[in-house]
């Protein structure tokens, strides 16, 4: 993905961002088809993974998770985009669900947030440990911009024991800088198109846990929010243990961890992303010898689209999925 080149058809970040998540093809054939498992966490709250696996596999195959991004899902065009790759690459997918995000309300006053390290552990072991009854080769993870930050985390908070869990990362225009994207989103163009998205679907979700849990947070404060930075303040911070959005943001952030990280990583990010400026992208010198950093001129945010008119999303999936299998497949060589 170094190389890769937007289309002329398809100029500048924004309009990389928004045509492939609109427009582009996801999918060869038929959308993919999902397996929905429901799992209770260790707080007695619920998660909901979906599973894109073959009709009639042959032989156990290598796993691969993929940790969607804000206000994500299985339906996100590049979760499609990987579940299409898996399927004509001899590996299954699985996308577990932040909460709140498969279309059912969680029970526990607690949404997500970036820096959920602890849940991407209880859920990374628990696939794991399947795997292993399933005789499966290995397990590899992948995150998708919010995924991308908690998966890294978690990756540095665990060092060299993350190997036992996984066999390789990767996360994809990730703000593994918080503080950074977060002022970047609450300008311009930015705060006017994605922000307003955002807030579209999170501030109802806001409410209806208010709902279940009274008292919660300020009702006013909240539909007062113009920004992630307001809407983190009052919600996302506070549910989950920090002090205010500055904390939340300089806390969840990756990037100070990465240099402890112990299991092969790739950090994929376009420097034209409007989400995650070109500035705060993380360098070899900040970074474990783990770690590998491709960072193209173009892609916008999780768009690569290649191709005619409309055009496909393939380029990433392909990049990123051949790059984790390839660390299956070497330790098998060598076993």
């Amino acid at each position: 993905m170094t190389d890769y080149q937007a289309p002329r058809w398809l100029p500048g970040g924004h309009l990389q961002t928004i045509w492939p998540a609109l427009w582009s093809r996801r999918f060869d054939a038929g959308a993919p088809t999902w397996r929905r498992e429901r799992w209770t966490t260790p707080d007695e709250d619920f998660v909901d993974l979906d599973f894109c696996e073959a009709v009639n596999p042959s032989a156990a195959k290598p796993l691969l998770v993929l940790f969607h991004g804000l206000e994500g899902s299985s339906s996100s065009h590049y979760a499609q985009a990987f579940a299409d790759w898996a399927l004509h690459n001899d590996c299954d997918l699985v996308v577990p669900h932040f909460r709140g995000c498969s279309g059912s309300l969680n029970l526990a006053p607690r949404a997500y947030h970036s820096g959920d390290h602890q849940e991407i552990d209880h859920l990374l072991r628990k696939l794991k440990r399947r795997a292993d009854t399933e005789g499966r080769p290995g397990l590899v993870a992948a995150g998708v911009s919010l995924g991308g930050n908690a998966l890294m985390r978690w990756a540095g908070e665990h060092g060299q024991s993350a190997q036992e869990v996984v066999k390789a990362v990767a996360s994809v225009c990730s703000p593994l800088d918080l503080s950074a994207s977060g002022k970047a989103m609450g300008e311009g163009l930015n705060r006017q198109v994605y922000t307003r998205m955002f807030l579209r679907t999170m501030k109802p979700k806001a409410m209806a846990k208010l709902k279940q849990h009274p008292g919660l947070f300020d009702v006013q404060k909240l539909m007062a929010a113009k920004d992630l930075y307001e809407f983190d303040d009052v919600f996302t911070a506070p549910l989950h243990g920090f002090k205010n959005t500055d904390d939340y943001w300089q806390r969840a952030s990756a990037l100070p961890l990465m240099g402890q990280i112990g299991v092969p990583a790739l950090a994929l990010n376009a420097k034209n992303d409007p989400f995650v400026p070109a500035s705060s992208l993380p360098t070899q010198n900040k970074v474990s010898t783990h770690v590998k950093l491709w960072h193209p001129e173009g892609g916008g945010h999780v768009g690569f689209a290649r191709g005619h008119w409309p055009g496909h999303l393939k380029a990433m999936p392909q990049a990123v999925g051949a790059w984790l299998l390839r660390h299956i497949s070497s330790d098998q060589a060598h076993g």
